[in-house]
């Protein structure tokens, strides 16, 4: 029922309100932190009063909720927070789409999805064409998501091995002053790429794929003078590319491959003066319509909801010194 400035919503049962409002009340004190209108539950009743435009978004961010809630979604902080978002633009409802479909599970058996409008875009980009570039801000889920789904085509039978490579420029191409042998000396760079394998495969899994070489896991400069046939590449933080080195990289492509290159622009570790080959290609590549390029935004970081806040700070920080 819609009065003037009131709004009622029906729960079906007091477990649907718990869902609701989430651990200690979290998730109700979000949104009543983000509006004007004043929000009360009475047992099985959301009563909601404040002016009309308040109300609007309000009933969509609920009506929304409380579908996820009745499909056994299980949200989040980070859910709510984004679902405000939509809610305010009155798109909330591309949640119910976006949280639907699992892109796969972890080897746990928890499902995978796609948390945001940006990453459904960015995987559906790397499902139709054959080199995608992913550049956005950290914690969008650039990597993570790239890596699952490179597993799933090697699953599948798409492809017959999986390739994830990153420049080791923290630690100069050479990685010569690192201590151990170069399994040694190349993994704390690759950690990342490691994480989400073992995410989804679990160690084991990894460990056997890595032995049998159906997983590749080097550094950049090992890719020299091969050409990748039916192989799921994956180059991480290729903000940290020379132009050389992506055009190296680039060429690598046999026949059969797909090529995700993900990375950061704001996070550029190369020596000053040196170009980013990331930078270089998003320009370079514009042109060519087989090849797609996704940025992301600062609504699209899935990890801590802090963690939006502060790139958000940094931006605003670097703007006012411009």
């Amino acid at each position: 029922m819609n009065y003037a400035n009131q709004l009622k919503i029906s729960l079906n049962n007091v477990a649907e309100g718990l869902a609701l409002f989430g651990p200690q009340d979290k998730f109700l004190q979000l949104i009543e932190n983000a509006t004007e209108a004043k929000i009360n539950t009475r047992e099985a009743e959301l009563s909601i009063q404040g002016p009309p435009s308040e109300l609007k978004w309000l009933e969509q961010l609920f009506e929304v909720l409380l579908q996820l809630v009745r499909n056994q979604y299980a949200l989040t902080e980070r859910d709510i927070l984004y679902a405000m978002e939509l809610a305010k633009e009155l798109k909330a409802d591309q949640l119910l789409d976006l949280f639907k479909g699992e892109i796969a599970s972890t080897h746990r058996g928890k499902p995978i999805r796609v948390k945001t409008i940006g990453q459904r875009h960015y995987v559906s980009t790397i499902r139709k064409k054959d080199i995608v570039l992913g550049i956005g801000p950290a914690g969008t889920g650039k990597t993570y998501l790239a890596v699952v789904l490179a597993v799933v085509a090697l699953k599948e039978g798409k492809v017959k091995r999986i390739v994830l490579t990153r420049p080791a420029v923290e630690a100069g191409e050479s990685l010569g002053f690192l201590p151990g042998d170069l399994q040694e000396k190349v993994d704390p760079y690759l950690r990342p790429l490691y994480d989400a394998l073992n995410d989804v495969l679990g160690p084991e899994q990894v460990a056997k794929s890595l032995e049998r070489g159906l997983i590749e896991i080097a550094p950049l400069a090992y890719m020299r003078g091969r050409t990748l046939d039916d192989s799921f590449i994956i180059l991480d933080e290729a903000q940290n590319t020379t132009p050389e080195q992506m055009k190296m990289f680039l060429t690598r492509l046999g026949f059969g491959s797909k090529m995700v290159i993900t990375g950061d622009k704001t996070q550029i570790d190369l020596p000053r003066g040196t170009r980013s080959g990331l930078v270089e290609a998003e320009r370079i590549l514009q042109p060519i319509p087989e090849i797609g390029i996704v940025h992301f935004a600062e609504q699209d970081v899935v990890r801590h909801s802090l963690v939006q806040k502060i790139i958000v700070a940094y931006q605003q920080d670097n703007e006012n010194k411009g």
